[in-house]
């Protein structure tokens, strides 16, 4: 018996990641009983995390200001020339463009689904320019590096590594919504990740659409073993999993493995179909698959019956040192197709008013340049970044937060002195901008401080960006 449950331990758990797992089993955080409190409606949060960190600047730009725009990025040919940006006129008033590449995103903006979030960014509490200058206010932990600022869009802590995200102590507060369904809460296409990291919500990682639902969680119980001997082992693992499990790292695997099982059964029996084409990339495909997801996990006819869910996607080659205009240019266009296609797809589910797509990125990068030319100008770390937010039931057309001052050691520049940079401090947190959409999901007021600890040091937990 102990040869097998070793044999059991090692090879159980594999499919549901390795990092759940292991969150789990560090915080003790096994399975908690909860009264099933189920929803009636069915929401989602799907994330679009832009990985490198996005130049927002290039990506909606201000066109009263573009002079000052223009006179930071021209010379070193980095700025887009007015006539080409795709210009749009929000309800809160002024003009913008968006960049050329992103017609679909400037359809979106004005029919209204889609809204702009600006200067976004980590902080521990409000700062100014002065504040953070002069040190009386604190700091986000180690700005401007890329793997600390992607913990921080993705935990919305600022002031201290999480081992969990956002997305998943969103999860843990929220499980109760989805009742006795047995499903994933949530659902990586881009692999194991920190945001979909919780403590007792475990995350399913897997393939974009380019695998079918059917065979994207594959067991195999005993590879060419006949029938007979496929049957006698799943009746022992089945018994092997019902023992010793008054202890916690038994429990866990138990647990892991028997989500699994019933994970595969579930997507096996479905194959959801759509009628919306999306673009063949890699965003494309993601975006695809979750639609699929979302299809399959709210048909009465598929008995999973999912009420709440968070998705993630992702897209890398957002660190553009260098060749911005045309690596960017080629992201934007991606993203812009695959939002569209992927809007259309909830308005083709009818749930365009349930589903709530948002992006983040690292940071945003400095208004000057770095390198000149086509071939090798781009442009470096910074802060504050803009972000979009799609969906039916985003109040879109219109601008939240507050647009920066395009001026290169003006009154939103984190430098000084004789070489400005351009790095905005942001005007909105992390924490609210993640509130926003945590709240619309379904979590309590209660709850609020539990999932966002430092949500209670700015004036309001919600930017209003929802309805």
């Amino acid at each position: 018996m102990a040869k097998s449950r070793r044999d059991f331990l090692r090879t159980s758990a594999c499919a549901l990641g390795g990092m759940a797992l292991a969150s789990s089993i560090e915080s003790f955080g096994i399975v908690h009983a909860l009264t099933p409190q189920a929803a009636t409606d069915y929401k989602a949060l799907v994330c679009v995390f832009l990985n490198g960190g996005n130049d927002g600047n290039n990506m909606f730009v201000s066109l009263d200001q573009y002079s000052s725009y223009s006179t930071a990025r021209n010379a070193a040919g980095l700025a887009i020339p007015e006539a080409n940006l795709l210009p749009v006129s929000p309800v809160s008033g002024g003009s913008y463009g968006f960049h050329p590449n992103m017609p679909e995103i400037q359809s979106l903006f004005n029919s209204g689904k889609l809204a702009v979030l600006c200067n976004n960014g980590p902080l521990v509490e409000p700062l100014t320019k002065t504040t953070y200058q002069n040190g009386t206010g604190k700091k986000p932990l180690q700005l401007f590096s890329h793997s600390d600022q992607v913990g921080l869009f993705q935990t919305a802590i600022a002031n201290s590594v999480s081992q969990t995200g956002w997305g998943g102590r969103l999860a843990d507060k929220t499980i109760g919504l989805n009742g006795i369904a047995t499903f994933p809460n949530n659902v990586s296409i881009a692999g194991v990740n920190l945001f979909l990291t919780g403590v007792d919500t475990r995350q399913l990682a897997v393939a974009d659409s380019g695998t079918s639902l059917a065979n994207v969680l594959i067991l195999n119980d005993a590879p060419g073993a006949t029938s007979a001997e496929i049957s006698s082992r799943k009746t022992s693992f089945n018994e092997l999993r019902t023992l010793d499990n008054d202890f916690k790292l038994i429990k866990a695997s138990s647990d892991v493995r028997s989500s699994s099982i019933q994970t595969d059964n579930a997507l096996s029996s479905v194959n959801p179909d759509l009628t919306t084409v999306f673009p063949n990339t890699s965003i494309g495909r993601q975006l695809k698959q979750v639609a699929l997801l979302i299809k399959a996990c709210t048909d009465p006819l598929a008995s999973i019956n999912m009420k709440r869910q968070i998705f993630f996607t992702q897209i890398g080659g957002f660190d553009t040192h260098s060749a911005q205009l045309n690596g960017q240019t080629n992201l934007l266009t991606q993203i812009s197709q695959a939002v569209d296609a992927f809007f259309a797809a909830t308005v083709e589910l009818g749930l365009q008013d349930k589903v709530t797509l948002f992006t983040m990125s690292d940071f945003g990068r400095t208004l000057q340049p770095a390198g000149t030319g086509a071939a090798a100008v781009g442009s470096d770390h910074a802060w504050g970044n803009h972000q979009l937010i799609v969906g039916g039931a985003v109040l879109g057309h219109t601008l939240y937060g507050t647009y920066p001052t395009l001026a290169l050691g003006g009154p939103d520049d984190t430098d000084g002195g004789v070489s400005p940079r351009g790095r905005w401090v942001p005007t909105t947190s992390v924490e609210q901008y993640a509130a926003t959409l945590a709240t619309w999901y379904g979590l309590s007021s209660s709850d609020l401080t539990a999932v966002f600890p430092l949500i209670d040091r700015f004036s309001s937990p919600s930017l209003g960006f929802l309805a």
